[in-house]
């Protein structure tokens, strides 16, 4: 499917947009302090090390010796999000000079985790060998079922294959703006929520995750607390297990909620019962494109608008199903459909004269 990216607000945007005494909160958790050194451009991380041990202001004019004339537009925009982030703190003397310095709690915490290291305030499980725990190729196909199947909760409750695990009120918060509802009508896709779909796997986790920050004074939680423990949870290590009982009872809630689209799997032993964090948790604290989760397909549309697509995926055939009117479609055992679809992908050169398709699902649309 096309990838289409959606220029919105990023998680460290919404912690700038945070009230400074909230802010100065987080940054007394060192991996707070940590997962803000990670987001920044290379450049402002240069001049949070450069100033680490500098416990007074640096002149603004000092500063932009540090860099060459041509580097000046990098320099500014690495001021701006030190700023913007109350990392750097700003001040103007009477002199109308400008001047900065480390916040002093952001300072102290990451000068203590950079001399000491960090430690998590939970530890990996250790199990006997009657304990089998997913392995990380396992996680990674849970996470993306999870996540799909969320996905097709979305675009409708009656398109996924067997019933979801993912509760009522979670889907509420999140079809928020994805979805509108009429009296006495089925729910529908936005505009809004068109482009979700569209977008790849990290941009659409960021659009939940914001929304589900922003309406936790809804549910009686803080928003620097969630937080707080979604970047601590990133720093977690994918495929190992952690004790439940370490939670309280917001970050148990909020646990839960997490498992419902894939970032974490709950199990549950004879005593103990532990999570597991995916990817996906790890990867909250920073931004890359996410490739692993794509499906792999075909799609190719003709001059007379008839489209043929082959893919793995129910939810990209269930997305075309929303674009398009199919008109057929085959499994994998239609050998003479199959067949059909090699020769169309030759001639449009989508495949070599002697390569096959892999057995699998296929469908063919008409827009």
């Amino acid at each position: 499917m096309p990838q289409v990216r959606i220029i919105a607000k990023n998680f460290m945007d919404m912690v700038a947009s945070m009230p400074a005494m909230k802010l100065d909160r987080l940054y007394e958790n060192t991996f707070i302090c940590e997962a803000i050194l990670r987001s920044l451009p290379p450049l402002a991380k240069k001049y949070v090390l450069q100033m680490l041990y500098i416990d007074q202001p640096v002149a603004a004019k000092l500063m932009e010796e540090w860099v060459l004339q041509d580097g000046l537009s990098k320099h500014k925009v690495a001021l701006d999000r030190l700023v913007h982030l109350r990392v750097f703190q700003e001040t103007v003397d009477r002199k109308r000079e400008t001047s900065y310095r480390l916040n002093p709690k952001f300072q102290a915490n990451l000068q203590q985790h950079v001399t000491l290291g960090g430690i998590l305030p939970r530890e990996p499980m250790s199990f006997s060998i009657s304990v089998k725990l997913p392995s990380l190729d396992e996680l990674q196909a849970y996470a993306l079922q999870q996540w799909e199947c969320f996905l097709l909760q979305l675009i409708s409750s009656g398109q996924s294959d067997k019933p979801t695990n993912i509760s009522p009120s979670m889907m509420k918060l999140f079809q928020r703006g994805l979805l509108t509802q009429r009296d006495r009508e089925a729910p529908k896709l936005t505009e809004s929520g068109f482009r979700f779909l569209l977008m790849d796997t990290n941009a659409q986790l960021w659009y939940i995750i914001r929304d589900y920050i922003n309406n936790a004074e809804e549910r009686g939680l803080d928003p620097a607390d969630l937080i707080s423990f979604l970047l601590e949870l990133s720093f977690h290590v994918p495929g190992e297990a952690y004790d439940m009982n370490t939670l309280d009872d917001i970050q148990l809630a909020t646990i839960k909620d997490l498992a419902d689209l894939g970032l974490v799997k709950l199990q549950q032993g004879r005593k103990e019962s532990w999570f597991i964090p995916t990817k996906l948790a790890t990867n909250l604290s920073i931004s890359l494109t996410d490739t692993s989760s794509r499906k792999e397909g075909f799609v190719v549309v003709e001059t007379n608008f008839r489209m043929y697509a082959y893919s793995t995926s129910k939810l990209h055939c269930e997305m075309l199903r929303l674009f398009s009117r199919v008109s057929t479609s085959k499994p994998h055992s239609c050998g003479h459909y199959q067949r059909k679809l090699v020769q169309r992908f030759r001639k449009w050169h989508f495949i070599g004269p002697d390569s096959c398709i892999p057995s699998t699902e296929c469908a063919s649309s008409s827009c």
